[in-house]
């Protein structure tokens, strides 16, 4: 699964560390997602549609393997 995480931050100028302190995780574990290192579980995956504001799928691309 690919993800624009790292461009949806850049568009509302968030901190990884800012971001994640919103959504109660580490900043590790925003890098592992930003980087498709680590797909998020659906409820992560859905509190961070909501911090911005979007859809789930503006978010993460599912790419069927």
């Amino acid at each position: 699964m690919e993800n624009k995480l790292k461009v949806y931050r850049a568009m509302n100028e968030i901190t990884q560390e800012d971001l994640a302190k919103a959504l109660g995780v580490t900043r590790q574990t925003i890098i592992a997602i930003e980087k498709n290192k680590y797909d998020p579980s659906l409820n992560l995956a859905f509190k961070i549609a909501r911090y911005f504001k979007v859809q789930i799928e503006d978010l993460f691309i599912y790419k069927d393997e």
